[in-house]
């Protein structure tokens, strides 16, 4: 439909009768306390209509939580919905510097960005139909729909991905009004609040994974050997990987220098960047052309996104075809990317921000930096240590298996859910 007349739905139906057959795999993965609490939580709101909202389909790990998530409410019997906003490019531009300055760069926000921004949520808003009980917003991207919704019956909550512990004060001064009108917000950890924000409920949720999605299920060696060597790269060498978009937070140009200090002790290791480019992230092209910059003259260096033909099973086989994978972010919401490789049994040298400690295994948080040269020496060190790299990954795979598997993601936010509808 136009947009005037109703915001689009992104189309996951087909996806529920799959999930509903699987069911039963989450079973060995799950306590059987869990999954009793899962299934009565999704029948206590069955009836309650809810509508996710956020600003892209496809690019980023949003777009990839959601498109598992909801199919999985759906297949428990929890009428749920996706649908996005749309917006200019300059409105795009603006909110990715919404997203920079949450997490702490710095935004000279003028009148004119606020009268986009506003204008869009605006008319966003009237798109968004009343044809629901609850709605769940992501992101600072539709932030300011709950304002300009009006009273419709309906509960509101605001799902933050992103560390805002230390925001540009001008962005945390215009967006935190709106956000104080939601019933309540979301954050991955406490850690992430928003200074000063007085919300009527706070909740913290970390983000999940799901076992049984392409990206994450089972794939033979020869399969994982396979998609390699027909990308060029050779899996007889070392291999280092990072999955990400390609964002400064994310610091490709980082990862690239640390694989160079590794190369002068170990010439034969190559890297492998792989990034979707988001519909929602004008700055990942720029950032995609630094890199690509990087990896002209450089044989062993590869750069790999979706447009170039990697999707979901690729990057699942480069996932568990590589040696060590590698997370360097500067500011990180919580890096989904992580528990992909543990999940693996893969070893992970990541940042040591946001959420990303809490997926590592305490024995092995010594992998997290804080720089390139401590990324330089982890990703050598645990290169040149087989043995650790397998026990890291089998207690990667453990922690992930307790922590962070999708059913656990659902089941905490349908206690929120519940507690918002007051179904309790």
């Amino acid at each position: 439909m136009d947009i005037q007349t109703q915001l689009p739905k992104v189309g996951v139906g087909r996806r529920c009768g799959a999930i509903l057959a699987n069911l039963g795999g989450y079973r060995g993965l799950l306590s059987e306390e869990m999954y009793e609490e899962l299934t009565a939580l999704a029948k206590s709101v069955q009836g309650a209509r809810i509508c996710h909202v956020n600003s892209t389909a496809a690019g980023g790990g949003v777009a990839e939580l959601l498109a598992r998530y909801i199919p999985m409410l759906q297949a428990l019997g929890v009428q749920a919905d996706w649908r996005l906003i749309h917006g200019e490019p300059e409105f795009f531009a603006i909110t990715k510097s919404f997203h920079n300055a949450l997490q702490g760069g710095h935004y000279g926000l003028g009148k004119a960005e606020q009268d986009l921004y506003l204008t869009v949520n605006e008319r966003s808003a009237k798109a968004l139909g009343n044809d629901y009980d609850l709605y769940i917003v992501h992101d600072p991207q539709p932030a300011a729909i709950r304002h300009f919704a009006g009273p419709r019956g309906a509960k509101w909550i605001w799902r933050c991905h992103i560390d805002s512990s230390a925001p540009d004060k001008d962005v945390s001064h215009f967006l935190r009004p709106l956000l104080e009108e939601y019933e309540a917000v979301v954050f991955t950890m406490d850690q992430f609040v928003l200074p000063q924000l007085a919300s009527k409920r706070i909740a913290f949720i970390a983000p999940a994974i799901d076992p049984l999605a392409t990206k994450n299920m089972e794939l033979s060696a020869d399969l994982c050997r396979r998609v390699i060597v027909d990308s060029g790269v050779d899996p007889t060498r070392p291999l280092l990987l990072q999955v990400s978009r390609f964002d400064p937070w994310k610091d490709p140009l980082g990862v690239v220098r640390a694989y160079r200090l590794v190369k002068e002790e170990l010439p034969g290791v190559q890297l492998v960047l792989i990034g979707a480019m988001a519909g929602d992230d004008p700055e990942g092209w720029e950032i995609l052309d630094r890199v690509e910059e990087e990896a002209a003259n450089d044989p062993d260096l590869f750069v790999f996104t979706n447009l170039s033909g990697v999707g979901s099973m690729e990057v699942n086989a480069f996932q568990r075809g590589s040696d060590v994978v590698i997370q360097k972010s500067l500011r990180e919401g919580f890096g989904l990317v992580v528990s992909e490789a543990l999940w693996k049994e893969k070893p992970v040298v990541a940042g040591n921000t946001g959420g990303i400690p809490m997926q590592f295994p305490e024995p092995f948080q010594k992998h997290l930096v804080d720089n390139v040269e401590g990324c330089a020496e982890r990703a050598l060190h645990l290169l040149q240590h087989p043995g650790e790299r397998g026990d890291f990954g089998r207690a990667g795979r453990e922690h992930v298996r307790q922590h962070f598997l999708m059913p656990r993601l659902v089941r905490d936010e349908l206690r929120l859910i519940r507690q918002v509808l007051g179904t309790t």
